[in-house]
């Protein structure tokens, strides 16, 4: 059930957020930066439209490989068909569609792409025929000329892209203001203010999608949550936010990530993110049923959850005093694995941020995560804020 958007609007100043304590994510900024305009949607209605469309165009078959037949155009030096069983009419692959077709056969598809099209032919067809026979699962669409989508194995669990985005409408409507869950505002840099009411465009949408996949990012920012007070005095305020991606092509798995923040910027990395959350399903034989029971209502419980218990980890995290001088301080954080000049360096930055070296299980989090946005090593980065996260969670 869609949840109904609340009737009280913040002034049109936005909310004033911190965004020097949490995580950075970053992974929302690179669908951004990547995505053509034709890639971009303006409501979950449109996004659920052009997916649903290409599906209702497909099918999908099971083939022996080894009766796959290709040909390449000697008039089109890039242009090479299949012809599969069942269907005499020549299938064109897409970009996807045809590196996956050279990893079945273990050619290299950036050397192959290279080649002319009647000599990439005989390559590919030499390997179908000498590769060891087996089952492969095409999905093939009429889109006035018949094309080939993606070529997997046939234990390939294929959830469409659609199905995802029908789940998502079950508790955001259109995504555009009709719930409490849209399309995120924006961040002011000049005055730290999130401001939740912004024109959806192409520049400021995160909802995409392309010929190989889905991904969309709403939150709920009209409704901050406040978890303590900040050392100014002023409120430490969160939203709600969730990210979601498919591939029905086989490109990446299903994924669901939930998350609390406190501002996006225009260029849609989220900042000050608290208590990160990642369901990812693989497409194996089983995955549709994974998706009902698992995914889908993991989506439906983070939507309709009293934020109440994450408000209380925050709180007890600033209660739990754990350190009182500096011999503590250096104690406590080298039995949690840190290293001499992490553990100056995590006080240091609690010291310059909030005026006082850190003595709560919350002050030490936020130096550690502090540190961890400075890391440009994904590896270390992550590791740091899995530290952050266990130490937070060890509070409540």
């Amino acid at each position: 059930m869609n949840t109904p958007i609340a009737n009280t609007r913040p002034a049109p100043s936005g909310f004033k957020v911190d965004i020097s304590r949490g995580q950075r994510i970053g992974r929302v900024s690179s669908e951004w930066f990547s995505r053509p305009d034709d890639e971009r949607y303006l409501s979950l209605g449109e996004l659920h439209g052009a997916v649903k469309s290409r599906a209702e165009r497909a099918h999908a078959r099971a083939v022996e490989s080894s009766a796959i037949r290709i040909e390449g155009s000697r008039n089109n030096a890039e242009r090479l068909d299949l012809i599969v069983p069942g269907n005499q009419q020549p299938i064109t692959p897409t970009h996807w569609s045809y590196g996956q077709l050279c990893s079945l056969v273990g050619a290299p598809a950036t050397y192959m792409r290279r080649l002319p099209a009647p000599l990439a032919a005989i390559n590919l067809q030499h390997g179908l025929l000498n590769h060891r026979p087996e089952l492969v699962k095409t999905l093939e669409m009429d889109d006035g000329r018949v094309e080939l989508r993606a070529v997997t194995g046939p234990e390939y669990g294929r959830i469409w892209d659609h199905e995802l985005v029908s789940a998502v409408m079950k508790i955001a409507g259109n995504g555009t203001g009709d719930t409490i869950w849209k399309v995120p505002g924006l961040l002011d840099w000049a005055s730290m203010t999130h401001n939740p009411f912004v024109d959806i465009a192409k520049d400021t949408t995160t909802l995409y999608a392309s010929d190989r996949d889905v991904f969309l990012f709403l939150v709920d920012d009209t409704r901050p949550i406040e978890a303590g007070r900040l050392s100014n005095g002023e409120p430490d305020l969160y939203f709600r936010g969730f990210y979601a991606w498919n591939s029905e092509v086989g490109s990446k798995s299903l994924g669901i990530a939930s998350f609390y923040l406190r501002a996006v910027c225009a260029n849609r990395n989220i900042w000050g993110s608290e208590n990160f959350e990642e369901i990812t399903i693989r497409h194996s034989k089983f995955a549709a049923d994974r998706f009902a029971h698992e995914a889908a209502p993991a989506l439906q419980t983070f939507a309709s959850s009293s934020p109440a218990p994450f408000v209380e980890g925050i709180k007890a995290a600033r209660e739990r005093i754990v350190a009182r001088d500096d011999e503590d301080r250096q104690s406590f954080l080298r039995r949690r694995g840190f290293s001499k000049s992490e553990t100056d360096k995590i006080i240091e930055t609690v010291l310059s941020e909030e005026g006082r070296p850190p003595e709560s299980i919350f002050d030490f989090v936020q130096g550690i995560t502090a540190i961890a946005r400075d890391r440009t090593q994904q590896d270390t980065r992550l590791e740091l804020e899995g530290k952050a996260k266990k130490l937070l969670e060890s509070a409540s």
